[in-house]
């Protein structure tokens, strides 16, 4: 199957940067939106998230020739390192300026957003709700060769398959965050995606530059978020119990593990909101005084002020 024209719903953080690595790699994309609302929120984004793509491809340059260059270039941005050079990053680099500039549109109508899609990629909110309201809105306007997939972090795609309209073409396409660098796809389907469909997303993630993983049975948070979401909500459980505060626990873990970021830089990356949402769904966030309930608290009060992280400029670090 060929993948000529992509559709991504939402313009969140990560929503932003799978449309832009899919314009990147030559693709059509069209963000689909809900409101003029979300147009003024994901705008910045776009502009933001080029900017640092293409700024880490011209700072690539300075990696060629050095030892380490191999392991600290952008991977998802140059297919093949040992052939690089500086005129091929400056000839990626106009490229990507060009499909920037020409293969993406903004659209609020759903219909038209979603005609000859080749691929829709739901991106949506951690809200169930939403994403089912989504889907039931989406099904009757779907063509029928289009492959629907969910970049939910934590919830499975047998939990929704029921609402698509086409099950057997559902599955799950997982990102991790700056996917331009970071370039993991964790493909998982559930018991009834049919296996083309699997082996046609794990094709298309390669053709956008990814490193495809294959999951052989569904799993709560994948791979990457098995392991990531217990270390954040530790993290959070040392805060939210007053046993240290966020700036202390970050430095133990980067004097302690030699990693470049703490869990709470790494929660203004991922966005505030969306550590909120995954908290909010544990049942002991409604348990008065548990400790999920108090990070749930915690959280909310940081939201009420606009402090959601990175893109706002202020998460538990100020970035403005």
């Amino acid at each position: 199957m060929s993948f000529n024209k992509v559709v991504v719903a939402g313009g969140g953080v990560l929503g932003t940067q799978i449309g832009l690595m899919c314009a990147y790699t030559g693709h059509d994309v069209t963000f689909w939106l809900r409101s003029e609302g979300s147009i003024g929120r994901t705008e910045p984004k776009i502009k933001r998230y080029s900017e640092l793509m293409l700024e880490d491809l011209l700072k690539a340059k300075a990696l060629i020739g050095n030892p380490v260059g191999a392991m600290l270039y952008p991977r998802g941005l140059i297919r093949d390192w040992k052939s690089i050079s500086a005129e091929k990053i400056d000839e990626l680099v106009a490229q990507a300026k060009e499909n920037f500039a020409g293969k993406i549109t903004i659209e609020l109508d759903m219909a038209k957003a979603l005609e000859d899609a080749d691929i829709v990629i739901e991106s949506m909110s951690e809200d169930p709700q939403a994403k089912i309201d989504v889907y039931n809105a989406m099904k009757d306007l779907l063509p029928e060769k289009t492959i629907l997939c969910t970049n939910s972090s934590t919830m499975l795609p047998s939990t929704f398959a029921q609402y698509t309209g086409r099950p057997e073409k559902y599955c799950a396409l997982h990102f991790a965050n700056t996917i331009w660098k970071n370039n993991t796809a964790e493909v998982m389907g559930h018991p009834g995606t049919n296996s083309e469909v699997f082996d046609a997303v794990v094709a298309f993630a390669d053709e956008i530059n990814m490193v495809p993983l294959k999951l052989f049975k569904e799993q709560p948070g994948y791979i990457l978020n098995s392991m990531l979401v217990p270390f954040l909500s530790a993290a959070q459980g040392l805060w939210a119990n007053e046993v240290s505060d966020p700036e202390t626990i970050d430095l133990t873990w980067r004097l302690a593990t030699g990693a470049p970021a703490g869990p709470f830089q790494i929660l203004d990356i991922v966005g505030l909101d969306t550590a909120y949402n995954i908290n909010q769904m544990k049942p002991e966030a409604a348990v008065e005084g548990s400790t999920v309930n108090k990070i749930g608290k915690l959280l909310k009060d940081k939201i009420d002020k606009g402090e959601t992280g990175v893109n706002a400029g202020k998460g538990f670090y100020n970035y403005k």
